[in-house]
């Protein structure tokens, strides 16, 4: 075992032990109702070395809806199936606003700016729908990430994915007001059914490390040599994930992180050390952005121990 891997693996313990201490906890995503009941008082860290070597902490292995960090894996899918055509429905750019805001499709003509946002994961789900069943479509989400994951026991949550279409009134603003621009082809209904179910997808921060190392390791699956994504795509995928991977706290994150990452309102974070690890944290209370509070300080604090911010 190497020198640096103690290193890591000691330092995961320390931070989750340290983490799970804290009382400044952040508040749950109570506005999805099923979100609302989850302990803040829970928390996981997990890193996933170039070997496959796994240092954990906490409530690594305790399955959490991932929300948002679904959209790196939809966005994945889409590029493989559409190329750059991807980018005729929605932007690369910052949006600077909530990750649920209207504003700036009324300023944009209804294309979002970019697929981490709500609007823009909806007009990137609706690409992977064309053309298909929605249990069809959601079916390839999820065999994608469990491939990715190498773990078939990854699962849907069902009563999130229902309390989320009961109370997902603002992101059926969003893809009408995108559909009266064609950036939303297919049936509303079919479109919000699929995004709604892979937000609900459940996993721990184990498997979600593992299923984001090939990000970090120029778009190859490890464990298979399989090229997921080509270096390029993946680079720029990472690039995606730095600039807007947290909405309107993505220069925070980059700030004091300085990796690429994504957030989920269910309190994981998907962090990525290109060369070296993937790293997954999970903290259920959020802060003013939608951002896990406590996980963004666990992965600054384990960016700096191991000197990984990709700014030196």
């Amino acid at each position: 075992m190497s020198a640096e891997f103690d290193r890591l693996s000691a330092a995961v313990r320390e931070i989750a032990e340290e983490m799970k201490a804290r009382p400044d906890r952040g508040s749950v995503a109570d506005y999805i109702p099923e979100l609302a009941h989850v302990d803040p008082g829970r928390f996981g860290l997990c890193a996933v070395d170039a070997e496959g070597r796994v240092a954990a902490g906490g409530d690594a292995d305790a399955p959490f809806s991932i929300q948002s960090i679904s959209k790196v894996f939809t966005l994945t899918l889409a590029l493989g199936m559409a190329g750059d055509r991807l980018w005729r429905r929605v932007g690369r750019e910052p949006s600077g606003s909530a990750f649920n805001s209207i504003v700036q499709l009324e300023h944009e003509r209804g294309v979002p700016r970019n697929p981490f946002i709500n609007a823009g994961a909806i007009a990137v789900t609706d690409l992977i729908l064309s053309g298909h069943q929605p249990r069809e479509a959601l079916g390839e989400i999820l065999r994608f990430v469990r491939f990715l994951a190498d773990d078939e026991t990854i699962r849907i949550d069902e009563a999130v994915a229902a309390s989320e279409q009961r109370t997902g009134f603002r992101n059926a603003a969003l893809a009408n007001y995108m559909r009266s621009f064609g950036v939303v082809t297919n049936p509303i209904e079919f479109t919000l059914g699929v995004y709604f179910h892979h937000c609900a997808i459940a996993m721990s921060c184990r498997q979600l490390a593992m299923a984001g190392r090939f990000l970090a390791h120029g778009g190859r699956h490890p464990a298979t040599g399989h090229a997921v994504v080509s270096p390029q795509r993946a680079r720029r995928i990472n690039a995606l994930m730095l600039t807007c991977g947290h909405y309107d706290g993505s220069g925070e994150f980059a700030f004091r992180v300085g990796l690429p990452g994504k957030s989920g309102v269910g309190g994981g974070v998907l962090a990525i050390v290109p060369g070296r690890a993937s790293l997954a944290v999970w903290s259920p209370g959020l802060d003013p952005s939608g951002n896990s509070h406590l996980g963004r300080e666990a992965l600054e604090m384990l960016s700096r121990r191991m000197g990984w911010s990709i700014f030196g």
